[in-house]
């Protein structure tokens, strides 16, 4: 903002009449702005041009909106400094959230001039973050990093002539090579040895030592371990369980995984037949896609498949939404898209709100059986297992077939035993067979 000043500024000067009365500490004080006024006003008459001053306003960034369950969270990095510069919608600092990492992005183009804020506080939803000094991005602070660069290439050819003197003297000291040969024993190589191996005989005591450690539960943690306790706490959960003999699956998917891949470049999984199995059964079964909201029961017209995906921070659960509409091929895509954005952490709040039931694959890390805890305010959560060679009994003889535990965990104040177990026996008769999606019997 440029402001000019156009207006006399004679009005700052005092007659010399008023100075009567005056203690002489003021009279010096006035008589000191008269001469200051005085200069300023002829600067004026001589000078055809106004001054000008410009000023910068300060802008103060706030912690964004985030979700309408999420009021605060704790900040987890500071990607800037007090005096960087940040551009218009460039990362400044990451707040870790109960569900996702929310990334702030500055809002204006600025030089940082205070942070209101230290990593690891908790930080509420409005609250003051940072400040900003509005303006562009200083043009002085290239020039000179160049010119030193610059500097650094212009040095460095000089040194080089340096280096091809004593080259020419080599032949002259060929005799006096005792000197590289003490550089030799004094190399630091086997120091960098000794330091490598120093640490190994340290840490392999660690894992049976007596020490302890004491770190703090990210948010993400601490949400989960109240929710699962309150799924304990209200839920009444019962789990029932069933085997699928996966072989017809395992043969549909090596017969076609490689032209699902050429054509939609995309890998076919088990997954997307147990979510298409699940939305079929549900359908049927709406009782296992409801939740209870007080004392009423809402029932969902429609599928919305929470997938359970493994983090370094702790499990979540992104939504596919309207599974029951998708094809095989595009449940494979939208598993793919969120596992990679689960990996790289950039998964959003949207991506993991909602849901009406729930997919945990625990087989892809060898669990053979498991009770699956309800994902509230869901109802059921169906739980997969490892797939595992096993003899069993076909048309009266016995092989060898690859068959997978399945689990179905319940809240028993909605669903009755007889809907959870025939749940479990549609998933099993349209993995077994699964040209039943296709004729929908």
């Amino acid at each position: 903002m440029i402001s000019t000043i156009s207006k006399p500024v004679t009005r700052l000067a005092r007659p010399l009449s008023t100075l009567l009365t005056s203690s002489p500490v003021q009279v010096r004080r006035q008589l000191t702005i008269n001469a200051a006024a005085a200069s300023v006003v002829a600067a004026q008459r001589l000078s055809p041009y106004r001054s000008q001053v410009r000023f910068y306003a300060d802008y103060v960034v706030k912690v964004p909106h985030m979700a309408d369950s999420i009021s605060e969270g704790s900040l987890k990095q500071w990607n800037k400094k007090v005096g960087d510069f940040v551009a218009l919608d460039e990362e400044v600092a990451s707040i870790e959230t109960d569900k996702v990492d929310v990334a702030v992005n500055s809002p204006k183009s600025g030089t940082i001039v205070e942070l209101y804020a230290k990593e690891e506080d908790t930080v509420a939803v409005g609250a003051d973050l940072f400040k900003l000094e509005l303006g562009d991005s200083p043009s002085g602070g290239a020039g000179p990093a160049k010119e030193e660069k610059k500097a650094e290439k212009k040095a460095e050819p000089k040194d080089e002539p340096k280096k091809e003197e004593p080259k020419k003297e080599e032949p002259k000291k060929e005799e006096k090579k005792p000197e590289p040969k003490k550089e030799a024993p004094a190399a630091p190589k086997p120091a960098p040895a000794a330091s490598k191996s120093s640490p190994e005989p340290s840490s392999a005591p660690v894992a049976f030592s007596r020490e302890e450690r004491t770190v703090k539960m990210n948010r993400m943690r601490q949400t989960i371990a109240k929710r699962l306790k309150q799924s304990q706490e209200n839920a009444a959960s019962l789990t029932t369980f069933n085997e699928v003999d996966m072989s017809n699956l395992m043969k549909l998917r090596a017969n076609y995984k490689d032209a699902v891949l050429k054509k939609h470049n995309v890998k076919l999984g088990f997954m997307s037949a147990f979510v298409k199995a699940s939305c079929y059964a549900l359908k049927e079964l709406p009782a296992v896609n409801a939740r209870i909201e007080g004392d009423n029961i809402v029932y969902n017209d429609y599928v919305d498949v929470s997938v359970a995906v493994a983090t370094p921070k702790g499990l979540v659960t992104p939504v596919i939404r309207n599974a029951e509409s998708l094809s095989f091929v595009e449940v494979e895509k939208s598993i793919a898209q969120y596992g990679a954005k689960a990996r790289d952490g950039q998964l959003a709040i949207e991506d993991l709100s909602g849901g009406t039931f729930t997919i945990s694959n625990g087989g892809v890390f060898g669990s053979m059986m498991g009770t699956p805890i309800i994902n509230m305010p869901q109802s059921a959560i169906l739980g997969m297992h490892a797939i595992k060679e096993r003899p069993v009994a076909v048309d009266g003889k016995v092989e060898i077939r690859p068959m997978m535990y399945i689990a179905l965990t319940y809240d028993h104040r909605i669903i009755d035993g007889r809907e959870a177990t025939t749940f479990l026996v549609k998933v099993k008769e349209i993995i077994e067979d699964p040209v039943r999606l296709l004729l929908d019997v």
